[in-house]
């Protein structure tokens, strides 16, 4: 039967048990696990969940078994739900959990109707149902009492009586003060209900310095049993009793812890919660405008949950919020809301405060009758429910009004000058009452200014000395303040002390918490250990680690990693170490009849020799030592084995129960880590070969520009030769006939002039051409630093891509002077720009013609060179915008993308030529700036800069 709550130790020890086990094996860890992890690591938990659910088609369980884990597991799920607001869904699966449960029997069925009920409790808590949330309570107690369990009755029965206690203090005291004594010895699960239900009846009964001591106990006991939104609810509530003190500074510091639980959590009740607390302490800090900007976004985040006692608190805050800004007619409707909250949720303190406030504000909006009458009933109701503070509140609200409308009838028995210093006074008195509550300097300030109007001097100016002493001691933070702390926190302690020696544990019992604490600090290890581990990409970098930390942590003179051949036909020793030495490689056949290596490998299972026989020592390797103790664990990840890893000792018996655990969890994460080393070589090998198709590619792009371009003039050069080779065979046949014409002679004459001039003309630019593409070749082949001018490079760039330009119908045009001169690589930013050429005409001019592009350069800085290229096309997808420079990220993936190009660029943009490269996009077009520097950072030549 699981607990309803375990703690910390317990949780760790099924952390460590669970490490070393595989398949079905791991179910009944799962379980527990999952349960107990589900506030303190949700995702963890949920996840767990789903293994156990996958294992169970598999696992040998009677159909009542199987039934009873399925609802646990449900009950996972709706309480993590639950938590994240969800309340429709976890109200399902509690119900289907209930169901199956009651078709259970025996001492976990009923426990499992308990925490049924319990869920659909606070699910009913947070919808602001708190008839079914007591329905539900009950519930909940009735089948802890029929599984016998003591312990899930008692927190069913100290959640009532918290609940009680705000609906009324007398009554709730009346039947659940005798139901807990605080001299028994709870557990920490039950501690931290029973100490939640005083903490709420002192704080009820204005008792604040005791309340927040009961809160401190119940926060702590919920932070052992992983009860994390109970953790954070009591951390708030500590924090208000800290700011009620007047001790603002502590106050902070507990709203920091409780926030600090509830944002990683993205649970929206506890994060409303924590707002709406931080936003009341800051208001109390005079911080008006930010203390708005907290309550306004907590109000959001908690508007699903608007019938819930959360939701109540933060309209109390918002009423007090604009009272203090003077906007009396918003405090009248938060108060008017808060008591509607109040009569729904039937809650005494909601009531008193919604009166109070209404009061308030009806003052202010001369309605004076209204207000004193609303102000009489709010002093009333707190004098019923003993609650100090909300009394002193009342009573300062009535002397307002008297102050405010003199005109009001006397109160009765009044024995002061007037009403106002009547009710003054008695705020007064009830202040002095209240244990380490420093009386706030405006109540002081607001006698001496009645006295002063009276024309009472002297007592005027004994008021104002008492509220300068009182400021004095309001606001000397690293003094009063920490008093009253340091006075909570030593009762506190004192009283866990007390606790301590009225359990008088055996010497047992404090070696059992000895050994859950070592136990406790290996896990911090081993997980410390883990992590580094499994960061390591390279296998030789994981051996390393495994090694260093199994001679670390146990006794090894030897310590080896085998790993499975790719044949898979042979273990071969990829690391080995003898006593500080290297090992040499050796081979085992997987079929080796006596290796214990081959036999942990082939039964997947750990081998453990605490003595080995004397007679295998005929088997050991040539060079080694003969080892007396000797543990194998095959290394596996899922169901792959990748080979085995094996520590060993000169001594039997080297290896315990612990030690052998330690080496189990070694073994699992040197498994992952060497299995990712592996999928990390391969994927690098799968980039180097797609980073050299892609150069392939490149280069057979820039062999067919030079190909196309060179077919021009050389063909129109051919022409013109064959051309005049034809007239001179004609002029030689009239030469050698009739005769040759002065006309004759004069137009071949002519024609031979001219032709010479075209196929010149063309030579020159197939000449050009080839100059333009040999300096091209060259750079990009040698990735050579010279000085260059950018307008000659940039010319013979787009000369190589010409062809594909006029081929696709799209245009080209740059604007680079011819006075920009780089000491940089040529060759890279060759590659650079043509990239961009060619991402534009696969990308941006997709399905159309006449595209435009642009390339400008100019020099806005010294010692600095802007080239900008800029297209016409459809622009890039805002989601892919932060993405376009990531490795292999392609929106034309089988079309001609490979992902590479853009992501090659900025490699080559801001490691070898020391620039920035930023990119703009819209629907009308996409622009690439180049921030680059005219001399080009140095690189040690022996270790040159890599371009993918």
């Amino acid at each position: 039967m699981q607990q309803l709550y375990a703690d910390d130790d317990a949780v760790a020890r099924w952390e460590l048990e669970l490490l070393p086990l595989r398949g079905n094996a791991r179910l009944p860890l799962l379980l527990p696990l999952s349960w107990h992890l589900r506030q303190r690591a949700p995702k963890r938990a949920m996840q767990l969940a789903q293994e156990a659910l996958a294992l169970l088609p598999s696992a040998h369980l009677p159909d009542a078994g199987r039934s009873a884990l399925e609802a646990r597991l449900q009950l996972v799920d709706g309480e993590i739900r639950w938590l994240d607001g969800e309340l429709d869904a976890a109200a399902a699966l509690a119900t289907r959990a209930l169901e199956a449960f009651q078709a259970q029997q025996g001492a976990a069925g009923h426990a499992g109707r308990a925490d049924a009920h319990w869920l659909r409790a606070w699910i009913a808590v947070d919808r602001g149902n708190h008839a079914l949330r007591d329905a539900e309570l009950e519930a909940c107690a009735a089948a802890a009492h029929a599984a016998g369990d003591q312990e899930r009755a008692a927190i069913a029965d100290a959640a009532q009586a918290r609940w009680a206690a705000l609906r009324d203090l007398h009554a709730a005291s009346e039947r659940w003060g005798k139901r807990f004594d605080l001299a028994q010895d709870f557990a920490p699960g039950v501690d931290c209900w029973v100490n939640d239900f005083f903490g709420i009846a002192a704080s009820q009964a204005g008792d604040i310095g005791n309340a927040a001591g009961f809160y401190i106990r119940s926060y702590e006991a919920a932070l052992e049993t992983g009860q994390v939104r109970a953790a954070a609810t009591a951390a708030t509530n500590i924090a208000e009793k800290f700011s009620h003190l007047n001790d603002h500074h502590s106050g902070l510091e507990w709203m920091q812890r409780a926030m600090e639980l509830a944002r990683p959590t993205g649970w929206p009740r506890s994060i409303g919660s924590c707002l709406v607390h931080t936003a009341d302490i800051v208001r109390r800090l005079g911080r008006l405008d930010a203390s708005e900007e907290l309550l306004r976004e907590a109000l959001v985040i908690l508007a699903p949950q608007a019938n819930g006692r959360s939701y109540a608190i933060a309209l109390q805050h918002l009423g007090d919020l604009c009272l203090d800004k003077k906007d009396f007619g918003e405090a009248l409707d938060a108060f008017q809301r808060l008591n509607e909250r109040a009569e729904a949720l039937q809650q005494g303190d909601f009531k008193i405060v919604a009166l109070r406030g209404q009061a308030h504000a009806l003052c202010y909006l001369d309605r004076p009758q209204e207000a004193l009458a609303m102000a009489q009933q709010a002093v009333e109701r707190a004098a019923r429910h003993h609650n100090a503070f909300h009394h002193i509140a009342a009573l300062r609200v009535l002397a307002r009004i008297h102050g405010q409308h003199r005109t009001l009838p006397q109160p009765p028995g009044m024995s002061a000058p007037n009403a106002r210093l009547h009710y003054l006074h008695k705020a007064l008195a009830a202040a002095e009452t209240i244990q380490g509550y420093t009386v706030p300097g405006d109540l002081y300030d607001a006698l001496g200014e009645e006295y002063a109007r009276l024309g009472d001097y002297g007592c005027a100016y004994e008021m104002s000395t008492a509220a300068s002493a009182a400021r004095e001691k309001t606001h000397t933070l690293e003094a009063t303040s920490r008093a009253i702390a340091m006075q909570v926190h030593h009762q506190t302690e004192q009283a866990r002390a007390e606790g301590l020696h009225h359990r008088e544990l055996a010497m047992s019992e404090a070696r059992r918490a000895e050994v859950l604490q070592q136990t406790s600090k290996l896990l911090e290890r081993l997980s410390a250990i883990g992590q580094e581990i499994t960061t390591h990409l390279d296998a030789g970098a994981v051996f390393q680690a495994l090694d260093r930390h199994a001679h670390a942590l146990l006794s090894a003179n030897t310590f080896a990693v085998y790993l499975v051949d790719q044949a898979g036909r042979t273990l071969e020793r990829a690391f080995g170490v003898e006593a500080g030495r290297a090992l040499p490689r050796n081979s085992i056949p997987l079929d080796h009849p006596t290796a214990y290596t081959a036999q942990c490998l082939r039964e997947r299972r750990e081998v453990y020799i605490d003595q080995i026989p004397p007679e295998r020592n005929n088997t050991v390797t040539p060079g080694t030592a003969a080892s007396v103790c000797a543990l194998y664990v095959p290394l596996l990840v899922g169901e792959r084995v990748l080979g085995v890893m094996t520590a060993q000792a000169m001594h039997a018996n080297a290896y315990g129960e612990r030690e052998r655990l330690i080496f189990r969890t070694l073994c699992s994460y040197g498994a992952i880590a060497l299995d990712n080393a592996h999928a990390y070589s391969q994927l690098q090998e799968a980039q180097s070969q797609l980073v050299s198709q892609e150069k392939l590619a490149a280069l057979g792009s820039l062999m067919a520009g030079v190909a196309h371009e060179l077919n021009t003039p050389i063909g129109n050069s051919l022409l013109i030769a064959s051309t005049l080779e034809q007239k001179t065979i004609e002029l030689e046949q009239a030469i050698n006939g009739p005769g040759l014409r002065k006309s004759e002679l004069l137009a071949f004459i002519d024609d031979t002039r001219k032709a010479s001039t075209l196929v010149m003309r063309g030579l020159h630019s197939a000449a050009d051409l080839v100059s333009s593409f040999k300096q091209v070749a060259v750079d990009r082949t040698t990735e050579q630093r010279r000085m260059f001018n950018l307008h000659q490079v940039t010319h013979e760039i787009v000369a190589t891509v010409m062809n594909r330009i006029r081929n696709a119908c799209h245009k080209i045009e740059y604007e680079v002077p011819d006075t920009i001169a780089l000491d940089s690589y040529p060759g890279p930013f060759g590659q650079v720009v043509t990239n961009l050429i060619n991402n534009a005409l696969l990308h941006a001019f997709d399905g159309r013609e006449g595209g435009k592009m642009r390339l400008v350069a100019s020099t806005p800085a010294e010692g600095r060179v802007l080239v900008v290229f800029s297209d016409d096309g459809g622009g890039i997808a805002p989601a892919n915008l932060t993405r376009i420079f990531d490795p292999f990220f392609t929106t034309k993936l089988g079309q001609g993308g490979s992902g590479l190009g853009l992501s090659i660029s900025y490699n080559i943009v801001t490691s070898l030529l020391g620039g920035q490269i930023a990119v703009d996009s819209s629907s009308a077009g996409t622009t690439f700036t180049l921030d680059l520097p005219l001399t080009a950072p140095r690189h040690d030549p022996e270790r040159p800069a890599t371009i993918y």
